[in-house]
């Protein structure tokens, strides 16, 4: 499964090349800082956009995390846990927002 990039990414890319260029550079420099795998860090990134309430970010992380190997189980597990976190609806928000992508899979 290849990620469809958002129309709207593609517009602001396409007006500031080297801003989107530098922001793309330090994506890539922070997911391979460190030992977690591409997997664990599409999960992360996944919760942080969820957290801040990103619809946008939930579904591109969600695709970004099924091409790096998760399962649709370990993505909608990432969500729960964070119900004690982010509260109870915040986190069924997420669930819908996931699900947009994993029911077109």
């Amino acid at each position: 499964m290849k990620t469809e990039i958002a129309p709207h990414y593609l517009r602001m890319k396409k007006q500031y090349p080297g801003f989107f260029e530098a922001v793309e550079k330090l994506g890539e420099a922070t997911a391979q800082a460190g030992p977690l795998n591409r997997k664990c860090t599409e999960l992360i990134r996944l919760a942080a956009s969820l957290a801040n309430g990103s619809e946008g970010g939930v579904h591109s992380h969600c695709k970004r995390a099924l091409e790096a190997g998760a399962s649709a189980e370990e993505i909608r597990h990432a969500v729960l846990a964070l119900t004690n976190t982010i509260g109870f609806p915040r986190t069924m928000a997420g669930l819908s927002w996931i699900n947009d992508i994993l029911e077109h899979e």
